[in-house]
């Protein structure tokens, strides 16, 4: 397929199927929950909305960051539809996450500010595994290349499989682990990291939302290819269990979440590593 094509495919269909998913998502939480939930298009007209208000921002870093978070997202999304190297597609997608944080530390909220260090420790907790899949990948796939992936990889990585749901979880800001901010806002830091975001610069990040989303179930995908259709089914049944998780657990504190990312997700993807290479070496 051309590669212009592809940019542009990258551009377009992210927003697009994460509004519908993020739709879908409020649809269905509200029946998990015996409501009747939301119109469908519900986050495209409050994106519009958000769009469409009086720029308010508290600091010309704020606005930076915004921007920054998006552009860096979408970066890394056109690179993943290109078939590029994902660690360094995971490189960029961490660089995309401290624009978002150094926002936050930008403003004088003590909300915005403790969401700020929670959202580093959710950090610390996805980031590595996520750098993990990618060595992981290159083992079994012998490149770092998505395009060059030739056979599924779920039979010989899903130990890190597993631990990508957590990272989704994370990534979703879903219970247990929405600690930096509530999906919701239902929590004691109100919005968290995003509290002092307001407007155009509010509507920037949730469209960058749309993008790390479908760029994260993308990943998930990765799992089962090069069966296109499997692996968007693969990723579509772990975004629908982090739904029903969320519907289910309370939230944790981010000791916990540490502990259990360490623990079982971080863990299980290095026991997958070591047995990559004691297998591979024999």
């Amino acid at each position: 397929m051309n590669e212009w094509l592809l940019v542009a495919l990258a551009l377009v269909l992210p927003p697009v199927l994460g509004s519908l998913l993020r739709g879908f998502d409020r649809i269905l939480t509200a029946r998990m929950q015996g409501r009747f939930g939301p119109p469908l298009l519900q986050p495209v007209y409050d994106t519009i909305k958000l769009l469409a208000k009086r720029r308010m921002i508290t600091g010309r870093m704020q606005a930076v960051s915004s921007i920054g978070y998006l552009l860096f997202i979408m970066a890394a999304t056109v690179m993943f539809f290109l078939g590029q190297d994902l660690l360094l597609i995971v490189l960029v997608l961490g660089v995309a996450d401290m624009f978002l944080v150094v926002g936050a530390f930008a403003t004088r909220s003590p909300y915005s500010q403790i969401g700020a260090n929670r959202e580093l420790l959710q950090i610390l907790s996805y980031e590595p595994i996520l750098i993990i899949t990618a060595i992981g990948l290159y083992i079994a796939n012998g490149s770092f290349m998505i395009s060059e992936i030739s056979q599924p990889l779920l039979p010989s990585l899903w130990p890190i499989f597993i631990a990508l749901v957590l990272v989704l979880i994370i990534l979703m800001r879903k219970s247990p682990f929405d600690i930096s901010s509530s999906e919701h806002a239902h929590q004691e830091l109100v919005r968290g990291v995003f509290t002092e975001y307001s407007g155009i610069h509010l509507g920037l990040i949730e469209i960058a939302h749309m993008y790390e989303l479908i760029l994260v179930l993308g990943v998930i995908s990765l799992m089962w290819l090069p069966g296109v259709v499997p692996g968007i089914a693969l990723a579509l049944a772990c975004w629908f269990l982090v739904l029903v998780i969320d519907n289910i657990t309370a939230r944790l504190t981010w000791s916990s979440m540490l502990k259990i990312s360490w623990m079982l997700g971080l863990g299980l993807a290095l026991v997958n590593l070591i047995g990559l290479s004691v297998l591979g070496g024999v």
